[in-house]
């Protein structure tokens, strides 16, 4: 079957992009936008955030979607695996490794990273009814005996680990890849928004996450594909610039 390739990926486009998110993320630290934000998700009269007590944000899209998420990366690695012995999957081996290494990736470093940073999340503060003092996310933390875990945003990168599905596809099927980062891009806002609405994090936050996610993803398809993506568009047979598998 013919496999239509796409442009080799826009390096420092893909690169420079993220880092100019990151620079007003820099910036953003300079003002108080993220606890702005946050106020807006929460109702003073009854004490709590919009979202505290959500069936649909905790249960569905919160635990339901995680579970889902984990599923795709779970079938991927099985999928790579039984690449060895399976032919039409054979020729799929390394995006399917590609998928599989990104997703593990781009949500094992959330972990450590929250220990490492202790930011407290917005519910724990004294402004939204906790018994925690805030601080940004590249202050010195005030000295508790309970230490915050909510940076950088765990659920926003169950969604931006999806990114993955992108990378690789983009070079053997542009419009599925295309879809692949709606998909990704799409899940990880709304998983962002809901969390935010439930005082689980700041803007910023996700913000950071969906940076970090990326950078991961494209890092692992340059080490796992990059080499199968190295080629000329003009090397490509004419009209449809097709090549044979």
């Amino acid at each position: 079957m013919p496999i239509r390739y796409s442009r080799p990926l826009h390096l420092p486009m893909a690169l420079g992009l993220p880092a100019l998110i990151v620079i007003g993320l820099l910036l953003l630290e300079f003002t108080n936008f993220d606890m702005w934000l946050a106020r807006l998700s929460y109702d003073r009269h009854v004490g709590r955030f919009l979202g505290h007590h959500s069936y649909f944000l905790e249960n569905v899209l919160h635990d339901g979607a995680k579970q889902i998420v984990i599923g795709i990366a779970l079938l991927s690695l099985l999928a790579f695996g039984l690449s060895f012995f399976n032919r039409r999957l054979s020729g799929w081996r390394r995006e399917l490794g590609c998928i599989a290494l990104s997703m593990a990736l781009s949500t094992s470093f959330v972990t450590p990273l929250k220990a490492v940073t202790a930011v407290q999340c917005p519910w724990s503060l004294t402004q939204f009814g906790g018994s925690e003092t805030y601080s940004k996310v590249f202050d010195s933390r005030p000295d508790t005996s309970h230490p915050g875990r909510c940076w950088p945003g765990g659920h926003a990168a169950t969604g931006f680990t999806l990114f993955a599905l992108y990378f690789a596809l983009r070079d053997r099927r542009p419009r599925l890849a295309r879809y692949a980062f709606g998909l990704a891009l799409g899940l990880g806002l709304l998983f962002s928004v809901g969390r935010m609405l439930q005082g689980a994090h700041f803007f910023s936050h996700n913000v950071w996450t969906a940076v970090f996610c990326w950078w991961i993803c494209l890092g692992t398809y340059y080490l796992v594909l990059r080499n199968r993506s190295a080629y000329k568009l003009e090397d490509c047979p004419a009209p449809r610039k097709e090549i044979l598998r």
